[in-house]
């Protein structure tokens, strides 16, 4: 019997992960796709042309076996007259923490690499604010109904989001979470900034 070494079994596995990972965003993007084009009445030839790809590749996409480049799902986004995000969306819950090193793919373009941290859909507005946060520990009540908070932590490591569900970050993850509910800020260590987007829907 022949045995790996460590870093060969680690390496298979990471790939595989990654794989996996990114099979299920082509079944994410092939599902949306389709979906949203029935919808509309966009036949397949029409959004294939409107994307710039055949209309095999637009098929394959759909099925959930396409690899589409970042400028592909910006024009056929485009075409479709929805956000980037409505193809990437995966299904989430009332809290989404995402990792610096989290296996969600990234879509490549040709200089821009990107993945998706958090989408929220809002009729209303925003702010978006530069924060420090201390080491203590700040409560802020609840907020209004349907109020959400998206943050990123750039720099050090805060606990945040729903007093009874908080959870520790570390440089550049992010969280999401419906704010009409008690939730807290702590920071750890002297140096903590993060950018915090406050989303209001329309009263």
């Amino acid at each position: 019997m022949t045995l790996l070494k460590p870093s060969a079994c680690s390496f298979n596995w990471y790939d595989r992960i990654s794989i996996m990972v990114r099979m299920d965003l082509a079944q994410t993007v092939g599902s949306h796709v389709h979906r949203l084009r029935t919808a509309a009445g966009i036949s397949l030839a029409d959004l294939a042309a409107a994307g710039g790809i055949s209309r095999t590749t637009l098929h394959g996409i759909e099925q959930g076996h396409g690899n589409p480049t970042l400028s592909t799902l910006w024009a056929l986004a485009t075409a479709l007259r929805v956000p980037l995000g409505e193809l990437l969306e995966m299904p989430n819950s009332t809290t989404d923490v995402v990792r610096a090193d989290d296996d969600r793919p990234r879509i490549d373009g040709d200089a821009v690499s990107a993945r998706l941290l958090h989408r929220i859909r809002l009729n209303g507005s925003l702010d978006v604010y530069d924060i420090n946060v201390a080491q203590t520990t700040q409560y802020s009540p609840a907020h209004l109904p349907g109020v959400q908070e998206c943050l990123v932590l750039t720099h050090g490591s805060i606990t945040t989001g729903p007093t009874d569900a908080a959870v520790t970050l570390a440089e550049h993850d992010s969280i999401r979470f419906d704010a009409n509910h008690r939730h807290q800020y702590q920071g750890h260590g002297q140096h903590n900034r993060a950018v915090l987007i406050m989303l209001y829907p329309d009263t």
